[in-house]
């Protein structure tokens, strides 16, 4: 079983959604023995956003410059690399009520129609399906559970439905948040979050209920 590792917070040590994607796989190890990790550090290695010598492969046009075979290059590692995983799990804290941009490019990368995801007579068809993906998702206020906020919440909403769109039906999210409302909060947060990486950690990969990806 191939894990693969991704981080997205430029804050290194001190990022808590790092914190917990380490936990996460950690766990994921130690119960699911020969499982091999990958690591993405996106705050290291970002690819470049979508630009006219980077969008090749969702124009179908072929490579010219260096820059453009370079662009390509990038595009396929990564894509090649995410489709090889079995599991993914994705460091996400909310920036802006959204993901950091260094994810976002990255999900620009690997959503490449033809290879995870085609659009067909009936409408668009996941082909990355068969994947677990476990999102340590952190938040500096409380918005699951304050309907005044919910709608502000574009970051697991996002990260849901474009794993949705590329097939994915086993999503997990590993949540801490309210982690800015001082040490009390943050302390629970992450204690309530060790809690679910050991509940989601102990179900096989893409067995989870549709109420763990809730």
């Amino acid at each position: 079983m191939k894990l693969l590792h991704i981080d997205s917070s430029p804050l290194q040590a001190n990022s808590v959604s790092r914190q917990l994607t380490e936990r996460t796989v950690a766990q994921w190890v130690a119960t699911h023995p020969g499982t091999t990790v990958e690591h993405l550090d996106l705050a290291v290695d970002a690819p470049n956003h979508l630009s006219l010598d980077s969008l090749g492969f969702k124009l179908g046009t072929a490579a010219t410059t260096d820059i453009q075979r370079k662009e390509n290059e990038i595009s396929e590692r990564l894509v090649s690399q995410f489709l090889a995983a079995d599991v993914i799990v994705v460091g996400a804290p909310m920036y802006n009520f959204s993901v950091p941009t260094q994810l976002k490019a990255w999900i620009d990368r690997i959503a490449q129609a033809g290879r995870t995801f085609t659009y067909t007579e009936k409408g668009p068809q996941g082909l990355a399906g068969g994947k677990t993906v476990i999102v340590a998702s952190t938040r500096g206020g409380m918005y699951s559970t304050n309907p005044a906020l919910a709608h502000l919440d574009h970051q697991e909403s996002y990260l849901k439905t474009v794993f949705g769109f590329f097939g994915i039906t086993d999503i997990r999210f590993v949540r801490a948040e309210g982690i800015a409302m001082g040490e009390a909060a943050k302390a629970t947060a992450l204690s309530a979050a060790d809690v679910t990486i050991k509940a989601l950690t102990a179900v096989p990969a893409n067995e989870a209920s549709a109420t763990l990806a809730a």
